[in-house]
C-alpha cells in the first residue's frame, strides 16, 4: 500500500476544486505537501489551510504546467528545499467543448498543452529523481470520464485526457520495475469551478439553454472533498483505476463488455445534448 504519511507529495492544480480538496486529504494523512498552480491567491489559500491543519508545506509556488521551463525551474527550487519527492499528482487542468467546425487552433491547442504537455512536463522534470533516490513512489495522473468515453463536444479534453490515460498506461508498466506505482483518476462530474470555467466554442454561456444545462450538470456533481478521499484510498490501495463515481465505473464496464449499449449511449447523449445547446432538434445518427 502506498502511505502518505511521512512522504512528500507534489500537487499540481493546487489552487481550487479537485486539487484544493486533494491536498488537503492528503493531508491530513500526514503528507508534506509541494504545492503549485498559476493562481497565486488560491495557491496561498490551499497552503495556509494545510498548515493550520499541521501540515508541514515547504514549497507552494506559481507554475504554468504547460511552460516547460517554468516546471523546470520550479523542479529546481523543490529538490533544492526538499530533495526527491515520493508522490506526484497530475491534478491541473483545463477544459474545452465545441464541435469541430466552431473550435479555434487556440483552443485546441491550449487545451493540449495544458491538459497532455503539463503532466508530461511535471513528470520529465520529477520523475527520473525519485527513480534515482531508490525509494519507489507513487505518480497519480487525473484523466477524465473523456478519457474513457466519446463523450459529446468534447474533442480538445478528450485529446489531452486520452493521451494522458495513454502515458499512464506505459508507465504503469515502465515504473513498475522501480517501484513506481501509478495511477489514473477518471473523474465524472465534479462540483468545481472548473464548470464556471469551461470553454464552449461557438455558444454562449449566458445564453438560458446553457445556464439550465449547467444547473442539471451540478445536480449530478460530486464534491471535490469527496471525490478527493476516492483519490486518496484508490492511492493507498495502489489502484490503477480510480474512479470518483459509481455512473462512470458503469459505463467503464458497458463499453468494455457490452459495445452496443456504450454506442447507443453515446449517439443519444451526443443528439440531446446538440439539441439542448443549440436548440436544433435534428435526427440521432445511427
Amino acid at each position: 500500500m502506498t502511505k502518505f504519511g511521512g512522504k512528500t507529495c507534489l500537487i499540481t492544480g493546487a489552487a481550487s476544486g479537485l486539487g484544493r480538496s486533494i491536498a488537503l486529504a492528503a493531508a491530513a494523512e500526514g503528507a508534506t505537501l509541494v504545492l503549485t498552480d498559476i493562481a497565486a491567491e488560491g495557491l496561498e489559500q490551499t497552503a495556509a489551510a494545510a498548515r493550520a491543519a499541521g501540515a508541514a508545506v515547504p514549497v507552494a509556488t506559481t507554475a504554468d504546467v504547460s511552460d516547460y521551463d517554468q516546471v523546470v525551474a520550479l523542479a529546481t527550487a523543490v529538490h533544492a528545499e526538499v530533495g526527491s519527492v515520493d508522490i506526484v499528482m497530475n491534478v491541473a487542468g483545463i477544459a474545452t467543448w465545441g464541435t469541430v467546425d466552431q473550435l479555434t487552433h487556440t483552443q485546441w491547442r491550449r487545451t493540449i498543452d495544458i491538459d497532455l504537455m503539463g503532466p508530461i512536463h511535471v513528470i520529465e522534470a520529477f520523475v527520473p529523481p525519485m527513480i534515482a533516490a531508490g525509494r519507489g513512489g507513487h505518480v497519480v495522473n487525473v484523466s477524465s470520464a473523456a478519457g474513457l468515453f466519446g463523450l459529446p463536444w468534447h474533442a480538445p479534453y478528450s485529446a489531452g485526457k486520452f493521451g494522458l490515460r495513454g502515458v499512464s498506461e506505459v508507465l504503469r508498466f515502465d515504473l513498475a520495475r522501480h517501484g513506481i506505482e501509478v495511477s489514473l483518476v477518471c473523474p465524472g462530474a465534479l462540483a468545481t469551478p472548473m464548470v464556471d470555467s469551461v470553454d464552449i466554442a461557438g455558444v454562449d454561456r449566458t445564453a438560458e439553454a446553457v445556464q439550465r444545462g449547467m444547473s442539471l450538470f451540478m445536480r449530478h456533481a460530486v464534491a471535490p472533498e469527496a471525490a478527493a478521499r476516492s483519490v486518496i484510498r484508490g492511492v493507498e490501495r495502489n489502484r490503477y483505476l480510480i474512479f470518483t463515481s459509481g455512473d462512470i465505473r458503469v459505463g467503464f464496464w458497458a463499453q468494455r463488455y457490452f459495445p452496443p449499449a456504450y454506442t447507443l449511449a453515446m449517439r443519444g447523449l451526443n443528439w440531446a445534448m446538440h439539441r439542448y445547446l443549440t436548440g436544433k432538434r435534428g435526427v440521432p445518427s445511427r
